[in-house]
């Protein structure tokens, strides 16, 4: 069996555990993956463990942000923690859209924990053939 190992695995989770969980102002980030599919771009967070009532994207201009709070289970007196490794708070992330892409019809779903966002190439962006005229059929513009 090949095992993958991460050097650097136990440094990273002793850091979010010494910084402790985001905050509305500090935020941890969330692990997304981005392609183009036909004539729409996709975005896909991973946000595990989060209600959708606690998700906000929000477009200003060209910039999506989306922001994500994992709660802590509820817990009662005859609850003890032994281990706690799974990260807690507010997670966020920003991504510059380019002008071609048409934020005004952005889809949004959730399912399994992955947040997937759609976002349509705008048709002044897609290829579209020119025809040419012929003969009589040109127009000269004078300026």
């Amino acid at each position: 069996m090949l095992m993958r190992t991460d050097p650097f695995r136990e440094l990273d989770r002793l850091a979010q555990q010494l910084m402790g969980p985001g905050t509305w102002s500090r935020p941890s980030a969330m692990p997304m993956d981005a392609y183009r599919e036909g004539d729409e771009y996709v975005v896909a967070f991973d946000l595990p463990g989060v209600s959708t009532d606690a998700i906000d994207i929000d477009v200003e201009r060209n910039m999506l942000t989306v922001k994500a709070e994992r709660r802590p289970a509820a817990k009662t007196d005859a609850v003890q923690m032994e281990l706690s490794e799974r990260p807690l708070g507010v997670f966020s992330r920003q991504i510059v859209l380019a002008d071609t892409l048409d934020t005004e019809h952005i889809k949004a779903d959730y399912d399994a924990g992955v947040l997937t966002l759609r976002i349509p190439i705008a048709e002044r962006a897609k290829p579209r053939k020119i025809s040419i005229g012929v003969g009589s059929g040109h127009k000269e513009i004078s300026g």
